[in-house]
C-alpha cells in the first residue's frame, strides 16, 4: 500500500493523547509549552486524555509512562532533553522504547538547526513506540514545541497511530 494510501486511510481517526511537562519550576499557568501542545492537538480533532506537570525526577516520570503507555495512543513529553544534570527525560524514555523512531530526532535537530543553528545539537528529542503508544519527547521550549508539533508530529500523527493500531491482534 502507497504511503498516499495509508494516509488516506488515517483520515479522520480521533488520536487519545497524553501530555505531560517535565519542569520543576512550571505550574499549570505557567506551562506555555504544556497548553500549545493540548491547544494544537485539539485543533487538528485530537483527545487529550491526560496532562501532568511532573518533576524531572526519572522515577516519577517512569512511572506515570508506565501509567499511561497502553491506555493513550500517543504521550507527548516536553522538558528535560538537555545535557544539564536535571535533563533526565532522554534516558527514561529510551529505556523504555521497544521501537525508535530515530527520524523524528534527526528531523527535529535538522529543521531546529536551520532555525537556531549550532545549538541545535543539545536537542536530544527523541521517539519510538512503548506498549503501542507512540512517545515523542521534545524539548521545553516554546520554538522547539512549536517546530515538532507543526513540522514532524502533527502531520503524520493519524498516520503513524493507523499503522499502530493495523498491525495489533484483535481484542
Amino acid at each position: 500500500m502507497s504511503y498516499e494510501l495509508h494516509q488516506e486511510s488515517a483520515r479522520g481517526l480521533t488520536v487519545r493523547c497524553a501530555v505531560i511537562t517535565i519542569s520543576d519550576t512550571r505550574t499549570e499557568e505557567t506551562d506555555r509549552s504544556g497548553t500549545l501542545i493540548r491547544k494544537r492537538l485539539e485543533e487538528h480533532g485530537h483527545q487529550v486524555a491526560h496532562y501532568a506537570i511532573v518533576p524531572d525526577e526519572p522515577e516519577m516520570i517512569g512511572a506515570l509512562l508506565d501509567e499511561l503507555a497502553g491506555r493513550v495512543d500517543v504521550i507527548l513529553t516536553n522538558g528535560g532533553t538537555g545535557i544539564s544534570g536535571r535533563d533526565t527525560t532522554y534516558e527514561v524514555v529510551a529505556a523504555r522504547l521497544e521501537k525508535t523512531l530515530p527520524g523524528f530526532g534527526e528531523l527535529f535537530r535538522m529543521l531546529s538547526f536551520q532555525e537556531i543553528g549550532s545549538g541545535a545539537m543539545l536537542s536530544r528529542a527523541i521517539g519510538g513506540v512503548y506498549k503501542n503508544t507512540l512517545i515523542f519527547s521534545m524539548p521545553g521550549s516554546l520554538n522547539a514545541v512549536k517546530l515538532a508539533l507543526d513540522r514532524l508530529i502533527l502531520p503524520e500523527l493519524r498516520h503513524l497511530v493507523w499503522e499502530i493500531r493495523r498491525h495489533q491482534p484483535a481484542s
